[in-house]
């Protein structure tokens, strides 16, 4: 039951009970359905061959279960890790898909306690970071910033646990992500059934905003193809990214609203097949502030070639 003094929040602001809901109940299912996620992970992990940084305490901010983490602790097999995730099922999921330590290794690790080489992974919020100042050397975000109530805020929260010199890189999604949903639902009614996105402009100005220097931006255009739209909804279903607006509309769709958005939905097929389009926003950049121009501004680069890749589904 809803608390009757709690104020309404606005039809397009992120239910964040749903949120956690949603991706607790989809930690069971979420790597059969994330082909575009590690797709993207991936990407993100090549751009860090470019990266001379060598981190001690390295930070993953929403591992989900654990593909980009796993890929982390073998690419930096020295330091110590931190794991965030809002979902509890996801963590546990994460767990089981890191490498066990042997009997022998335990024991070294209580005989001489070092706390490189250690995993932790902890249930919290990324906008509240229960982490001390200046303690990590990389924090690591693949698709989870999207889901930020205040992503301005979240960034500050990077900025602060991060030491000088430290890097922050992600990827999250933009404006046009699910745009092909977006439409067809417009044949149903106003009410927001897809999770808005912040433009990548926005985002380099945020990481100004909230200290960070030589701030570096990209944009991918991928799209995924399906048969039909029950299996695109099964998809979002079973990584657990349906709806969470708290606007969003309550209770399933009848037969007929939901065949005038298979029928919205049918006049994009292109080639036989569904498009669903994700905009794909990358970002890295420094902690520190050694870059500001005298008069306080800094560049930021922005790279918007869009290199469109399909990745069919059945």
């Amino acid at each position: 039951m809803s608390d009757p003094n709690e104020m309404p929040k606005p039809a397009g602001e992120l239910d964040f009970a749903e949120v956690r809901r949603a991706f607790d109940h989809a930690a069971a299912s979420y790597d059969a359905h994330a082909v575009l996620q590690r797709e993207v992970c991936d990407r993100l992990l090549e751009r860090l061959d470019y990266m001379t940084l060598q981190p001690g305490r390295v930070l993953d901010v929403g591992t989900g279960t654990g593909y980009g983490l796993a890929h982390l602790r073998a690419r930096y097999a020295a330091a110590e890790l931190c794991a965030f995730d809002i979902a509890p099922a996801m963590l546990a999921a994460a767990r089981a898909r890191l490498p066990q330590p042997t009997w022998a290794q335990r024991a070294l690790q209580r005989l001489t306690p070092n706390p490189s080489s250690l995993t932790h992974l902890l249930c919290a919020d990324m906008e509240r970071l229960p982490l001390a100042p200046n303690s990590m050397n990389l924090v690591w975000s693949s698709l989870a910033l999207q889901w930020a109530h205040d992503l301005e805020a979240t960034l500050k929260g990077f900025h602060q646990v991060l030491a000088p010199g430290g890097l922050l890189i992600f990827a999250t999604f933009g404006p046009d992500t699910l745009k092909e949903l977006r439409a067809a639902f417009t044949a149903i009614d106003d009410a927001p059934h897809v999770n808005r996105f912040v433009d990548l402009h926005d985002i380099g100005d945020m990481l100004i905003h909230a200290g960070f220097a030589s701030p570096v931006m990209e944009m991918d255009m991928l799209t995924l193809t399906y048969a039909d739209l029950k299996s695109l909804m099964r998809d979002l279903k079973g990584i657990g990214a349906h709806n969470a607006a708290a606007g969003r509309r309550r209770g399933l769709f009848g037969k007929s609203a939901w065949a005038r958005l298979e029928q919205a939905y049918e006049s994009q097929r292109l080639e036989g097949r569904l498009p669903a389009t994700f905009e794909v926003v990358y970002g890295h950049a420094w902690a520190g502030d050694k870059t500001r121009r005298e008069d306080g501004r800094q560049v930021i680069e922005f790279a918007i070639g869009e290199r469109k890749k399909k990745l069919g589904r059945v």
